[in-house]
């Protein structure tokens, strides 16, 4: 891997073109560097691992919602959206809106965590629509992906957007245009202003992860790989972009992110601060592996909760009488405490009538359910009785989050063998007895208990979508997929999973 400097230039600087980061990133997409078997392996289990979780999605109104819209938009030889026959094809943009909210709605796909925040597989629905309608191969796509799933993560490791209060799709919509180049074989040139463009329209705000909380979390990755889409085809047809959309003197790290000093954002004469992000990339040649680095979801739940759960399910063991708890608090991250714990300060995180999106992001309410069940369901452990059980909100309530500088280091260590996402649990009783455990990395995590492997892919699948799909329809994917290195041009539109005739719920009506 490079580190590439990446700062603010004033516009007298003339920067050169073969300096900007979109056009390193471009590099790398039009590298045509063979992915390797591990690598590819993974690309399948996290195909099967997006199929699961959207499948499981399909019918819950946020999906149905983006599925009504997307179906207005039909086209022959197009892209084919959850739910359909294969046979049914739509524009690639509004496909992989329909698909990337049906993958993102429960919160159940892989997450990747480091200077910032991201769901790698939001790059899925976009560049598998795209591959669809231009009729490429299983090979194409892996391609693809490789590079989708490489150029986020990489940029997440260095950019931290949520400090400024920025969504991280502002990292998924350059990488999936990036991803969509080298499945379509771009030249630099096109790809590097399609980079540009994807992140000039992509820029959002974490209101959508704060407060009482939307279906706009669902809705935002889908957005992003519908634009990622748009940006991709306007380039192609030679379209410019606004440039250096990184390192310009207006630009996204001029006001958005650390670029500026405080007297430049008053006004003043401008005075460039030598701050700089250094984005690891791979050297021309190299492999793309990044993909590998990232981790998938065995609970519904947001991730740096998944640990905790299966911690709560390891403690409740020793747990005779509930009733006896007099407090628990959850020494964890910074991140954790901040985004999902009591230091986000939001009262909604304490509510019983919050919505289901609102206690995905409620480590307080998950870790007070999975303590009392020992299990976790993507649909009951949500459910309304569920969460206004006097029981369950009187533990909920006892429940606190604190920083701990450790564990905020840990989460934060470029050592993949400390890196870590969950916390230490102290339960003080009523008779001042403590329990005491703690649990870095979820069960499923690669350095975890029972790392995830396909069999554990194929049985997410089997569970999340029995009673959905037919056991035919089930086999006939699962086997499809497997195969992805072997399909050939025009054979991708196998890749989705088709619910019986009838069972899809149809959205209200709107404009399309």
């Amino acid at each position: 891997m490079q580190l590439h400097p990446v700062k603010l230039y004033p516009s007298k600087a003339l920067l050169k073109r073969e300096d900007q980061l979109a056009w390193k990133i471009a590099g790398v997409a039009a590298d045509k560097v063979a992915v390797e078997k591990d690598v590819q392996e993974m690309i399948i289990n996290r195909i099967i691992d997006n199929a699961s979780v959207a499948i499981a999605a399909i019918n819950r109104r946020p999906v149905v919602s983006a599925r009504a819209m997307a179906l207005g938009h039909p086209r022959k030889g197009g892209a084919t959206i959850f739910g359909l026959p294969g046979g049914k094809t739509f524009s690639p943009e509004w496909a992989a809106w329909a698909n990337g909210t049906a993958v993102r709605e429960l919160d159940m796909h892989d997450t990747f965590l480091a200077a910032d925040y991201s769901h790698p597989g939001d790059n899925i629905p976009p560049i598998l629509a795209v591959a669809q309608t231009m009729e490429k191969s299983g090979r194409d796509l892996i391609r693809g992906l490789a590079t989708g799933y490489e150029i986020q993560i990489d940029l997440v490791r260095a950019i931290c957007l949520h400090e400024h209060k920025v969504d991280h799709i502002a990292h998924l919509c350059p990488s999936a245009a990036a991803g969509i180049g080298t499945l379509l074989g771009l030249k630099q040139e096109v790809i590097y202003q399609a980079v540009q463009q994807a992140l000039h329209v992509s820029i959002s705000f974490r209101q959508s992860r704060k407060g009482e909380i939307s279906s706009w979390k669902a809705y935002a990755p889908a957005h992003a790989g519908k634009l990622a889409v748009e940006a991709a085809d306007r380039a192609m047809r030679g379209e410019g972009a606004p440039s250096p959309i990184y390192e310009g003197e207006d630009s996204v790290i001029g006001w958005v992110l650390s670029g500026r000093t405080i007297a430049d954002q008053k006004g003043r004469a401008a005075a460039y601060e030598p701050v700089y992000y250094e984005v690891p990339l791979p050297a021309p040649g190299e492999a793309k592996r990044a993909i590998l680095d990232s981790y998938t979801k065995e609970h519904s739940a947001e991730y740096q909760s998944q640990a905790l759960i299966d911690l709560a399910f390891r403690m409740r063991e020793r747990i005779t009488d509930f009733e006896a708890i007099e407090k628990i608090t959850i020494h964890t991250s910074h991140h954790t405490h901040y985004v999902i714990g009591t230091g986000a300060n939001d009262p909604q995180k304490m509510d019983p009538k919050a919505s289901r999106e609102t206690l995905d992001h409620s480590i307080m309410y998950i870790f007070a359910v999975a303590l009392q069940d020992g299990r976790w369901h993507h649909v009951d452990s949500y459910a309304p009785k569920r969460a206004a059980r006097p029981d369950t909100v009187a533990l909920w309530h006892k429940i606190e989050t604190t920083e701990d500088p450790e564990w905020t280091r840990k989460y934060h260590s470029r050592d993949p063998n400390e890196l870590s996402f969950g916390g230490r649990v102290e339960i003080l009783f009523k008779d001042g007895t403590r329990l005491v455990d703690e649990l870095g990395v979820a069960n499923a995590h690669p350095n975890g208990a029972k790392p995830f492997g396909r069999d554990d892919y194929i049985n997410k699948f089997r569970i999340l979508t029995e009673g959905i799909v037919s056991t035919r329809e089930a086999n006939r994917f699962l086997e499809v997929v497997q195969d992805l290195p072997r399909l050939k041009a025009g054979e991708l539109t196998e890749l989705t999973v088709a619910l019986p005739r009838g069972e899809l719920l149809e959205g209200k009506p709107g404009i399309f």
